[in-house]
């Protein structure tokens, strides 16, 4: 884990295409900003958990769903 210091209005860069800006810190909270090219998914942690979730269940839902309908 590579661990950065920044202050409010400065910036990292990931790779040639994704610039994370600090906006602002209210107490324990950071806004960042994210720029990204449109086909470069971000998501909160939690949010990306639970559609990996969700992609999981999928097919496993489409399989019993099938074998209800067959008894």
């Amino acid at each position: 884990m590579l661990i950065l210091t920044r202050r409010v209005s400065e910036a990292l860069i990931i790779g040639d295409d994704i610039t994370i800006t600090v906006l602002g810190i209210k107490g324990h909270q950071v806004r960042l900003g994210i720029n990204a090219p449109k086909e470069v998914s971000v998501h909160r942690e939690e949010i990306y958990q639970r559609i990996q979730q969700e992609k999981g269940k999928q097919p496993t839902d489409a399989v019993d769903e099938a074998e209800e309908e067959q008894q």
